[in-house]
């Protein structure tokens, strides 16, 4: 992990290459208005924490996520992807849906609490293919693309995130087996 003072961080589940080939296949016009996210970005965020002064104290709190899962009798973790591409309310941000998730993201909300203020939204898991440039609305038609995939969720990553004018750069700042 790396030591250089705050950082924009959020705890995700990876998508694993046989769901990122399926979601590489989708059409993805070039549209002036529409910026695709890239393979780089792919993710499924458990939780946003925003800026944090010293992510290590998260990254050993996110170590106890395997044994509350376990205590809840969660058992495996299986991420599904799909039915098919949608758009969030407004026209901004077009994502896949991705259930199974929800058990994951109660016990790493537990387990940060103690550093992070309480989440403003209730959790949906997505993940974003594409977001509007400006305030205009994306294309009704990009929606309702066919996706399925699933998985099982092998680990959960405490993640950091610089924004560049292409988009979010992430890094991985730790990782918990889950298993």
């Amino acid at each position: 992990m790396r030591d250089t003072g705050a950082v924009r961080a959020f705890v995700a589940v990876a998508i694993p290459d046989a769901a990122a080939e399926i979601v590489r296949g989708l059409d993805r016009p070039a549209l002036r208005q529409v910026r695709w996210t890239t393979p780089e970005q792919w993710h499924v965020t458990v939780r946003f924490l925003g800026e944090v002064a010293d992510p290590a104290p998260l990254a050993a709190a996110l170590g106890a996520v395997p044994t509350h899962l376990r205590a809840r009798h969660a058992g495996t973790v299986r991420a599904e992807l799909g039915p098919a591409s949608a758009w969030f309310p407004g026209r901004q941000v077009l994502q896949v849906p991705v259930a199974g998730l929800d058990a994951l993201a109660a016990v790493v909300d537990e387990v940060v609490s103690p550093w992070c203020a309480p989440s403003d939204y209730p959790f949906t898991g997505h993940l974003t293919l594409a977001r509007v440039r400006g305030r205009a609305r994306g294309p009704a038609s990009l929606a309702g693309t066919p996706v399925a995939a699933a998985w099982v969720v092998e680990e959960v990553a405490l993640m950091s995130s610089t924004l560049e004018p292409g988009g979010a750069r992430h890094r991985v700042e730790s990782v918990v087996a889950l298993r």
